[in-house]
């Protein structure tokens, strides 16, 4: 409890200054003066930027600390396992063939796609390595393979479809749409992935109880009353939910699933059920850090935000690999 206190409260001080920081600073003293222009940059621009990526980062944290839960692999991460890939995947799909559907299916055909393609991401990963309803379970090497299978053959095909773009306007626009960003976001983003981003969390916090007892084994779990094949349904529901709203809206923003569950693990007592609120509302506060950070860089254009996520998680993952070698894991 504590914990959540300290990082809502971390969050509650950040979003105010995030408001500030841009290639044009705001005097917060003297705002009224600025003008029109301020309060529309404010209220137009940066507040919508910075709650979706409070809402994107959430989503991200505590789909990761679900699957690490459940996969019992502290190496897990959505992106980094095919789930952002697959959504990512969806998304580009639509980008292709969304012409040929009615206008009336435009506002959530991209969306939704997205939300599909990370439940079949996540459907793939447990049906390959995960528990089934036999509760068989694989190992972490198992694991990771049959998660960089699934992101390299989302990958694969997602670079064919690039590769294939019908002109190169379409071409370069699934490129960077790939890299993730939250510039030019609006009102309608956040509106879109706000309610699926809560509603996947609230299902993976009803799924905490039984990852809880996961931890004990899957034999231990089942005389607990665990349903697997219910379990996984829930996970399924969770993260493609969680994922498939921030990929619909921001594109692949990676290793935030990654790095929150092991910043805040050790201030938790390692639950599951403990880990998942506190790692949604760190990834909130990370992606809103980061997202702040590429705005005032001093470069000609923007940093893509999956970017720098991309150039601090690289390291991260390689100093858990380290600490997994030492046996620190």
């Amino acid at each position: 409890m504590r914990t959540n206190l300290v990082l809502a409260a971390l969050l509650a001080v950040l979003v105010p200054l995030s408001l500030l920081a841009g290639r044009v600073w705001i005097d917060p003293f003297h705002v009224s003066e600025a003008g029109t222009n301020a309060a529309l940059i404010l209220m137009e621009l940066r507040l919508p930027r910075a709650i979706l990526a409070v809402t994107i980062g959430a989503g991200l944290g505590a789909a990761g600390a679900a699957m690490q839960g459940f996969l019992r692999n502290p190496l897990a991460d959505p992106g980094l396992f095919g789930i952002a890939p697959m959504a990512a995947l969806g998304a580009v799909t639509w980008l292709w063939f969304g012409a040929a559907f009615p206008l009336a299916f435009a506002a959530f055909g991209l969306p939704l796609v997205a939300l599909v393609g990370a439940a079949l991401g996540m459907t793939l990963l447990a049906a390959i390595a995960g528990r089934t309803a036999s509760g068989v379970g694989g190992g972490i090497a198992l694991f990771t393979l049959a998660g960089l299978m699934i992101a390299s053959l989302a990958g694969a095909l997602t670079a064919l479809a690039i590769t294939l773009s019908p002109n190169a306007f379409a071409m370069s626009q699934i490129v960077l749409w790939l890299n993730g960003a939250l510039t030019d976001r609006s009102w309608n983003e956040v509106w879109l992935a706000g309610p699926l981003t809560l509603a996947g969390i609230a299902v993976l916090a009803f799924a905490s109880r039984a990852l809880d007892a996961l931890t004990l084994g899957d034999d231990a779990a089942r005389s607990m009353g665990v349903d697997p094949s219910r379990l996984l349904l829930l996970l399924v529901i969770g993260v493609g939910l969680t994922v498939g709203a921030g990929v619909a809206v921001a594109g692949i923003i990676g290793f935030v699933g990654l790095i929150v569950p092991h910043l805040v693990r050790p201030l938790t007592d390692r639950m599951p059920s403990n880990l998942i609120l506190p790692s949604a509302l760190a990834g909130g506060a990370l992606v809103l850090v980061a997202d702040c950070a590429v705005r005032i860089l001093p470069l000609v254009t923007e940093l893509r935000l999956g970017i720098a996520l991309s150039l601090i998680g690289a390291p991260f993952f390689l100093w858990l690999l380290i600490r997994m070698r030492r046996g620190q894991l």
